[in-house]
């Protein structure tokens, strides 16, 4: 599929789970599952979810990013494709109020709705940006950690991502992203579904692949600090199998 064509079937799909508060039914969770369960599952402490705002937690993502970034008070966060803002939350309150998190989200029904949680629950070091995590609206090392959840993923083009998250960073920042990949390459026929592409199955690189383009925009130290085998649905109610959620950290 074309780069552009996947964007919007993407950008589609995720207004759609904005507007409708879609949270117990999406991509990485079973339908009926409620939102809270799904994020304990995938690796959120259940005190932590307990202190952000319950209608940011979506049932979204395949990981915890922000359990083991080790955000520090006062640091400077970016969340790549920050949803309704789970992790923005989480982020902000362990950064503090010297602290400060940013969210870049390429829909606009996502930003405007995490923009609303933040207004009516107080944030004040919280902030969401419009933009592709192919070209984030930051400027050049103002970071001090980037984290991502199951978003990088939805990208045709993950190395200009690395490369735009390592611009980001302040020198020796930090990456904290967790993500699907492959055990194996996946076929042509689920690559060129559109459904599979907002579904977190056809962009998923093979694991080696995938941890290659992050080496290759310059950083270093990557290691994978969690790996699980992650199941997801298709159109047809097909289980895809050989899925794995894995937490990545590197350093600048």
């Amino acid at each position: 599929m074309e780069e552009k064509k996947i964007k919007e079937v993407v950008k589609g799909r995720y207004a759609q789970i904005a507007k409708r508060d879609q949270r117990s039914c999406c991509p990485s969770c079973a339908c009926g599952v409620s939102p809270l369960s799904q994020a304990e599952a995938i690796g959120y402490s259940g005190e932590d979810l307990k202190r952000i705002p319950e209608e940011a937690i979506m049932g979204l993502g395949c990981g915890s990013p922000t359990a083991i970034a080790d955000l520090k008070t006062g640091e400077v966060v970016l969340d790549l494709g920050s949803g309704a803002g789970v992790d923005v939350f989480l982020a902000a309150n362990k950064v503090g109020p010297t602290g400060r998190v940013i969210g870049v989200d390429m829909t606009k029904e996502m930003i405007d709705k995490a923009k609303g949680i933040a207004m009516s629950h107080g944030y004040h070091n919280v902030e969401f940006r419009l933009g592709e995590i192919e070209k984030l609206p930051v400027e050049d090392e103002s970071m001090d950690v980037v984290i991502s959840n199951c978003v990088i993923n939805l990208s045709p083009d993950k190395s200009k991502v690395f490369q735009e998250t390592y611009r980001a960073l302040k020198p020796r920042g930090r990456l904290t992203v967790s993500d699907i990949v492959s055990e194996r390459a996946l076929p042509d026929e689920m690559k060129n579904d559109p459904d599979a592409w907002a579904g977190c199955i056809a962009g998923a690189l093979e694991q080696q692949e995938y941890l290659e383009k992050i080496k290759g925009a310059g950083f270093k130290d990557v290691q994978v600090v969690s790996s699980k085998k992650f199941y997801i649905e298709n159109k047809k109610s097909e289980t895809i199998g050989n899925l794995l959620s894995i937490t990545v950290k590197a350093y600048k």
